[in-house]
């Protein structure tokens, strides 16, 4: 992978300036998500199930060292283009203790900053004591989601490519084939492409009305279909859903889809630079409450920011964070067997989604608040 330098130095820019911001002398980062985003899209993990991998990277005012076993370290200086963008690494046997980051900065010839007295963050837990460690991982999360014009169009091509894999493996489920088989086939289009299907959920008939978050399972398919993918390149992630129907479609379920889709509208038109989460929330709530189903937000969550975690952080009610020219939002509206699901860029003029899926049936759902009518994904009928 060659690394974009002109990134990674903006992003050690903005990561001492947050440093300055929090009193920091240093950071300790652990994460795969925040280990990805401070490399410009290196691959430090191994285990693509664990958040955490066998990398930590510690930063301070004038030094980044990336700390990790011999084993890692040929791969992160060849293929992943660390040291040639100013990394120190340093690794240790993979038989032996590996080192702690904290006796990494205690020694003498690692200079800190001692205006900050010596408080260190940390974007996860540490077996250390109390006092010295500052927990970092919500402030950085929103610090990861301003996203540089460069991650904007990574993230547009990992969009259309998420939606090209979706797309594949919607063509080819048939009834008769299990959960297994068409989470196989999900694997399959996104894997080729270069893409990690972090989130792989796929649901038949009736466990689409019990569970939102529905694990493969050997299932076999009759009527009803739901796909959803977390697809993750480069460090950077973009989500979607589509569902599918073989033979008439149910008045009740067409019912639901149709309000998904008029909540997903009214989340995508006020996701504007400026919106507090807590708003977006509100507006879901609104739209649930016209659509016949006011209850249905306690349900299940409506989505949030995403950028190199799913969801960096949910709307929440009263939520204050607001978004910004260039963050990628996923909402996620659902009721039971139907869902709404697209990842969106915040655009200075509009929104604009990156997953759409040329081809795809559409309703024309209306924002009731503003009139403003935006195309969300209907139900695939075949």
């Amino acid at each position: 992978m060659k690394i974009n330098n002109d990134e990674f130095l903006e992003k050690l820019i903005r990561l001492r300036e947050f440093m300055k911001r929090e009193g920091l002398a240093a950071c300790i980062l652990r994460r795969t998500a925040s280990l990805a985003w401070i490399t410009a899209g290196a691959r430090t993990y191994v285990n693509t199930a664990n958040g955490e991998g066998p990398v930590t990277a510690v930063i301070t005012a004038d030094r980044q060292v990336i700390l990790t076993s011999e084993i890692e370290a040929p791969r992160l200086r060849d293929e992943e283009g660390l040291a040639s963008t100013g990394w120190e690494i340093i690794a240790d046997a993979w038989y032996g203790p590996a080192q702690n980051p904290l006796d990494l900065l205690r020694d003498p010839g690692f200079d800190t900053d001692a205006s900050s007295d010596n408080r260190t963050g940390c974007d996860t837990p540490v077996p250390i004591p109390a006092g010295s460690i500052v927990d970092i991982a919500g402030p950085l999360a929103r610090l990861r989601s301003q996203l540089l014009p460069v991650e904007q169009r990574r993230a547009e091509v990992l969009g259309a490519d998420c939606a090209a894999a979706m797309q594949d493996a919607c063509d080819a489920v048939e009834p008769g084939q299990s959960e297994y088989e068409i989470a196989a086939l999900l694997w399959k289009h996104t894997q080729r492409r270069g893409i990690q299907a972090i989130v792989n959920l796929v649901a038949f008939d009736g466990r689409i009305h019990r569970y939102r978050h529905p694990l493969p399972t050997s299932a076999v398919l009759h009527r009803h279909a739901m796909l959803v993918l977390c697809g993750r390149r480069d460090g950077m992630i973009t989500s979607m859903t589509r569902i599918l129907h073989f033979g008439p479609l149910p008045e009740e379920i067409r019912r639901r889809q149709n309000a998904a889709a008029a909540v997903d509208a009214a989340m995508i038109n006020a996701s504007r630079p400026g919106t507090t989460t807590g708003e977006i929330l509100n507006r879901a709530i609104a739209a649930y409450t016209t659509a016949g189903f006011p209850e249905a937000w306690r349900e299940h969550h409506q989505g949030g920011i995403t950028g190199y975690e799913p969801r960096e952080f949910l709307a929440l009610p009263g939520g204050e964070d607001r978004l910004a020219s260039g963050m990628l939002c996923a909402w996620n509206p659902s009721l039971p067997g139907a869902k709404s699901e697209d990842t969106v860029l915040v655009g200075e003029d509009r929104p604009q989604v990156l997953t759409s899926t040329p081809g795809w049936p559409m309703i024309q759902a209306t924002d009731e608040r503003t009139g403003v009518a935006i195309e969300r994904p209907d139900i695939l009928i075949r």
